[in-house]
């Protein structure tokens, strides 16, 4: 099966309004840019987007809420972005605000085939109502779902042909879980290279959780914070 596509826009072509998104990356590290790019080039709307963040107002998810094609956004951290807040307190973004580790469990069981797990995260505050609680080991906890996702969007440090994903440093984060769990897993690279090529032991995203994958281009990697010390 060849897995390999042209580009972000070949890689998006089936992504129509409605659909279900997992994006990864932690802040601006590790964000699928040209993917993001070519979503909102196609114009694609109504989406429901599961990301740690929501990007800044010029950046990553932040430019598709600029135009905006987000109708819901699923995250555990949203305060870089002005126009993120703008559309919550004005009601046209719909938001759930969950735990970071409650986020990447979903995604997680997504990817093992798990339906839902229990996690104490969230008990006794916003996070938990309308959900299930049970008491284990005289101890309450949550009943929180696994995702179910249209589409998991990935960007990698390195991928071959056959789909194998090599993530750099923290960029690592998200990607991993998130390639599990997508119907549909799109990964954008660094560097393509061929089957074979990379180390076995190297490699985070095993090919066969990956369905396309393309070589990208021109990529920012943006510092979303950028914090120094002053001269002395």
């Amino acid at each position: 099966m060849n897995k390999v596509v042209a580009g972000a826009d070949e890689a998006i072509k089936d992504i129509s309004d409605g659909a279900v998104l997992m994006l990864g990356g932690f802040g601006l590290c590790g964000i699928p840019e040209n993917s993001i790019a070519a979503l909102v080039k196609k114009k694609v709307n109504n989406l429901t987007c599961i990301s740690n963040n929501a990007g800044v107002d010029d950046f990553g998810i932040g430019l598709m809420l600029k135009e905006k094609q987000v109708k819901k956004m699923i995250s555990s951290y949203v305060g870089e972005n002005a126009e993120f807040e703008r559309q919550l307190l004005s009601g046209e973004l719909q938001v759930e605000l969950i735990p970071q580790g409650t986020l990447a469990t979903r995604c997680m069981a997504a990817g093992y085939g798990m339906p839902a797990f229990f996690t104490p995260a969230g008990v006794g505050t916003e996070v938990a109502e309308g959900k299930e609680i049970r008491l284990f080991n005289e101890k309450e906890y949550l009943l929180e779902m696994a995702f179910d996702a249209d589409f998991a969007i990935v960007k990698a440090w390195k991928g071959d042909t056959d789909g194998n994903l090599v993530y750099k440093e923290t960029a690592r984060n998200f990607n991993p879980l998130m390639a599990m769990a997508g119907k549909i897993t799109i990964a954008e690279v660094e560097e393509l290279v061929p089957a074979g090529e990379l180390d076995p032991d190297a490699i985070h995203t095993p090919g066969i959780y990956v369905h396309r994958i393309f070589q990208g281009s021109n990529y920012e990697k943006r510092i979303e914070q950028r914090t120094v010390r002053k001269k002395n």
